[in-house]
């Protein structure tokens, strides 16, 4: 005979017990799981980021794969004799931990991506770029994973490693003296000329047709004088693109979705300021309006090199440096040992950056800030990311103990020992180190 059901329903079972108590703990660790960002740990949902957001982002980064996949998601790390010395937490993005061993790695991905997106580049395209080193080896490093060649043309002045880097990365090399970016034959203007020569070669092979002897035929504004057997692109050339690191908006949406929220997320929100030096301002420009746009009272700062125009820029809204009013305008736009920061115009990038104020470090300050990570942190740091956290310990003096301040670490110094760590280069220049402690900076 078949049970008879009661009207009212008893106890559960303790099979029932247990599937509850099962479910319900599936549903906490679905919903731990949902606060988690790998690599981060438990983080809160602040400043208006939803589950859908944060798993958006993570559904990006999982599609990409291989070596681009590997790109951003760097640590966030105490620099603990800066922070001990100061009273406040002074944290670095370590970005020398990108495959390509700097922040312009995720710049370069970037850049590409949208290229492809906007069909202005193809798998066995090149990509053309003038730069003073790591965006270009950066640009080097992921380019093949796209299918894609590089060509690069830089300064004569910057570190001949740098050179040499791109060189073994497969990328062709232009190694040209430095004029004023108004000239046509600054490195920038050159590397826009190659990709409408590329893109010029790849339209006649599309045609079938080859040019007999020269041709006067403009692109971008520029006569095309070489020879195709002359131009430095194979014959499967499908065509170039000028990546433009200094106004291409792609540069400033790199850091702002990517090195800015992970810095949100790693802090839990929970910063008071951020502070890095600009080249193309793409970093300082991307990570300032992001904190700004999730919480308006963190104060972003810039710090300068020598003879760079953005500082007065910043504090008095023009652009002007002592050099140049004097008419001592030296072979480079600034006058700095410093790499890949400073700049005399501003850069639809930079024009993007929520800024609170500016500080002016000095090539010795970075020369010995340097020294002093290698010695009491291990950490073997290039010139722009010295003079970020020379401008760290301003901020910190600044704002008082007790403050989270956030600055980049952009690259390593094992692309500058030919000038930012040879002891004979900085004597020449009046630049060796002597410092003990933190004295250089007023500590």
């Amino acid at each position: 005979m078949a049970p008879t059901s009661s009207s009212s329903p008893g106890p559960p079972s303790s099979g029932v017990t247990l599937l509850l108590a099962a479910a319900a703990s599936a549903a906490i660790s679905l919903a731990a799981a949902s606060c988690l960002v790998t690599g981060y740990g438990l983080i809160k949902l602040r400043g208006g980021d939803t589950l859908s957001r944060l798993r958006e982002r993570r559904k990006k980064k999982k599609g990409r794969k291989g070596l681009i996949g590997a790109i951003g998601k760097t640590p966030l790390i105490r620099i603990n004799s800066l922070s001990d010395a100061t009273g406040c937490e002074i944290l670095g993005k370590a970005e020398f931990l990108n495959p390509g061993g700097s922040v312009k790695d995720r710049v370069a991905v970037k850049i590409i991506e949208e290229a492809f997106a906007s069909g202005q580049l193809s798998p066995g395209g090149v990509v053309t770029e003038g730069s003073a080193g790591s965006t270009a080896i950066s640009l080097a490093t992921v380019a093949p994973a796209f299918g894609c060649r590089c060509h690069v043309v830089i300064p004569d002045d910057a570190a001949i490693e740098k050179s040499q880097i791109l060189v073994a990365l497969g990328a062709t090399v232009e190694r040209v003296r430095p004029v004023s970016i108004t000239h046509k034959d600054h490195y920038v203007n050159i590397a826009r000329r190659r990709a409408a020569e590329a893109n010029e070669l790849s339209s006649l092979h599309c045609k079938g047709t080859r040019r007999n002897g020269k041709d006067q035929k403009l692109a971008n504004g520029h006569a095309l004088e070489e020879e195709i057997e002359s131009l430095p692109f194979p014959n499967d050339c499908t065509g170039g693109f000028f990546a433009d690191q200094f106004e291409n908006l792609a540069n400033f949406r790199a850091h702002y979705d990517g090195t800015a929220p992970e810095i949100w997320e790693q802090t839990d929100g929970s910063l008071h300021a951020f502070v890095a030096a600009a080249g193309t301002g793409g970093t300082v420009a991307g990570v300032s309006c992001f904190l700004k746009d999730k919480n308006p009272t963190i104060k972003c700062f810039l710090i300068d090199p020598p003879g760079s125009g953005l500082f007065n820029r910043v504090t008095r809204g023009v652009m002007y440096t002592k050099e140049e009013a004097e008419g001592k305008r030296l072979k480079n736009p600034f006058d700095t040992i410093t790499e890949g920061i400073g700049i005399n115009r501003l850069t639809e990038n930079f024009m993007m950056a929520k800024l609170d104020g500016a500080f002016r470090g000095t090539d010795k300050e970075a020369v010995e800030m340097s020294r002093f990570l290698l010695k009491n942190d291990g950490l073997f740091l290039g010139s722009s990311s010295a003079m970020n956290c020379v401008g760290a310990v301003r901020v910190a003096k600044e704002l008082g103990p007790g403050h989270t301040i956030v600055t980049i670490l952009c690259d390593s110094g094992m692309r500058h020992l030919s000038k930012f760590f040879n002891p004979e280069y900085l004597s020449q220049h009046g630049l060796t180190p002597s410092a003990t402690g933190l004295e250089f900076i007023g500590l």
